[in-house]
């Protein structure tokens, strides 16, 4: 069975789930509104450029989950999902999901952001297997820290190996789609690399390897 492997922000997506959450928990007034969403641009910024911290950017966006739990944030991710995201959901990527589904192929999202935000996203989707920043849990609830390998750069292909080989496809032929610069180690060990809507460095490289580009928007 081949698989098809999919960034979510800016590729499944026309924005990015992570930064817009921040933005709707500071609307909601879940969090001091100027401070977080200066904070949250910074760190948008950051992950544009290419310069992130994910160990940093975690702290700060499990915050909300520490303070608020889940039994509080899980109708408001709710009502985020689908008054945010579900038309935020490119034109092309049902029609893509739709056809490596026809062809038998297991589709996986790998994203970055944190599986609070992206688990019913996924199901949005109609995708079952999700790899994501896991927020640590505990009894009492999140902890703030990141469980295990943040899903992010070089720990995309980490966490996506280990994937593999826990559910028997290791060897398998796989296709990965992104947008991001903060990709290329994904797309790096693909058997077919796909550039969707690329940013200006992973155009560049694209094109300097022959990868494949393609518009979902």
């Amino acid at each position: 069975m081949a698989l098809a492997v999919f960034d979510l922000d800016h590729t499944l997506l026309r924005g990015d789930s992570d930064y817009l959450w921040g933005e709707y928990l500071a609307e909601q007034g879940l969090v001091d509104a100027d401070s977080y969403r200066a904070r949250n641009q910074r760190f948008y910024a950051a992950y544009q450029a290419g310069t992130l911290d994910i160990y940093d950017f975690c702290a700060f966006s499990f915050e909300p989950l520490v303070a608020h739990g889940r039994a509080r944030l899980e109708p408001l991710r709710e009502r985020f999902v689908a008054e945010r995201i579900a038309p935020l959901v490119a034109p092309g990527a049902r029609p893509l999901i739709a056809q490596h589904r026809d062809q038998g192929d297991r589709i996986v999202i790998t994203t970055a952001t944190n599986r609070f935000v992206t688990e019913p996203i996924a199901e949005l989707l109609g995708i079952a297997d999700l790899i994501a920043t896991d927020p640590e849990e505990a009894a009492h609830g999140f902890t703030g820290r990141v469980a295990g390998i943040p899903n992010f750069r070089e720990g995309k292909p980490e966490r996506l190996r280990a994937w593999r080989l826990a559910h028997g496809h290791d060897g398998d032929p796989m296709t990965c789609y992104s947008d991001s610069r903060n990709d290329i180690p994904l797309l790096e060990m693909a058997d077919t690399a796909v550039a969707v809507d690329p940013d200006e460095a992973l155009e560049a490289v694209a094109k300097e390897r022959g990868w494949q580009r393609i518009s979902l928007a």
